[in-house]
């Protein structure tokens, strides 16, 4: 299980947003490069990048700047959502050294869009379900589906995407906890990997999701947490392993 540091982009910058309002950001770094390089020398083996302006744009915005991380930072894997729409902007990012797509929207929107992703880029596509009460929010979030997100996961099981990022939007940013329950139960009936997102704050919440390593939950995205130094991100990876070598 990974502990993988947040950046959010947005107008060129590492921004953290509460419950994905745009309005409503924190700017912690000018200089997103420094801020990834300096996660990578804390020992993240995974950054997850999330481009806020494309989410809501429908194509790339801070393309630039993420292909000046993958630059700066060769053999650190990073997995990229935000505005990922069709089959060349993933075919640009993984050129660029981007290790895993994340298809949100379009997977909600036209799951056989993932289908075709997963057969012309194997084991490099990722789906990002972002739910808000159990349902679906599409478009950076900024609108609901009727899609439950246990029965979207579902739809993927035998698809192919190499894990899911679950993201409770109520707990995004708001330095809640994870909702452990939700997470784990998307694992269990999609069959799928599953990396948890959304209100990770301190340890404990890391510690929440370890005994359920063995059982789907491959990874916790912290962004605020680790910003505002509520979490040791290194510590936190570090009694992760040490809790797996154990158990």
């Amino acid at each position: 299980m990974l502990v993988i540091p947040a950046i959010d982009l947005k107008d060129g910058q590492c921004v953290r947003l509460r419950q994905g309002d745009m309005d409503d950001s924190t700017v912690f770094s000018d200089d997103p490069v420094a801020m990834a390089q300096r996660w990578h020398a804390q020992g993240a083996r995974r950054l997850h990048i999330v481009d806020l302006d494309g989410a809501f744009a429908g194509r790339p915005v801070n393309a630039g700047i993420i292909e000046e991380i993958t630059r700066a930072l060769p053999d650190l894997p990073i997995q990229i959502g935000g505005g990922i729409r069709n089959v060349d902007t993933i075919a640009r990012y993984l050129e660029a050294g981007v290790q895993f797509a994340i298809i949100g929207t379009m997977a909600a929107k036209n799951p056989e869009f993932v289908l075709e992703a997963c057969k012309q880029f194997p084991g490099h596509i990722i789906v990002g379900i972002d739910a808000r009460g159990g349902q679906v929010a599409v478009e950076g979030w900024a609108s609901e589906s009727e899609l439950d997100a246990t029965d979207l996961a579902q739809r993927f099981a035998d698809a192919g995407v190499s894990a899911v990022v679950y993201t409770d939007i109520d707990r995004d940013g708001m330095m809640q906890g994870v909702n452990v329950e939700a997470t784990v139960a998307l694992a269990a009936v999609s069959g799928l990997p599953v990396i948890a997102s959304g209100g990770i704050s301190h340890i404990d919440d890391v510690r929440g999701l370890m005994p359920h390593a063995r059982n789907g939950i491959c990874g916790a995205i912290t962004g605020r947490a680790i910003y505002e130094g509520t979490l040791d991100l290194a510590a936190a990876q570090a009694e992760v392993d040490a809790f797996l070598r154990a158990n």
